[in-house]
């Protein structure tokens, strides 16, 4: 498989997974949605920079984006995005307990 198609496959499968559309994938990396678009249909080629903004966004390595995956491997791929995501929730949820908890004692 080329490795265009490979990076478009798994930046769309990222994009997917995380819930994103290509105007909100073009926004976080700071693309127009027209580059998605062509980097999602192998119409072009990225800078490194742009691949470290997409690692970024998906928490993953860029080699990540270039290795060939089935879709067992692309959710653990993006396991540790989930994790973080889960975490922070967790964290905001039992700061709001507390605050209420601490409020209603005094």
């Amino acid at each position: 498989m080329e490795i265009r198609a490979l990076l478009a496959g798994n930046i769309k499968a990222g994009r997917r997974k995380l819930g994103l559309s290509q105007e909100k994938l073009a926004e976080l990396a700071e693309l127009s949605t027209q580059t998605i678009s062509d980097i999602e249909g192998c119409r072009t080629w990225v800078s490194d920079k742009t691949l470290l903004k997409l690692s970024n966004i998906f928490n993953v390595d860029i080699f990540q984006l270039l290795l060939p995956t089935d879709g067992e491997e692309k959710a653990k791929m993006f396991l540790p995005l989930r994790i973080r995501k889960l975490r922070q929730t967790m964290k905001d949820d039992i700061d709001k307990r507390l605050d209420q908890f601490f409020i209603r004692k005094r």
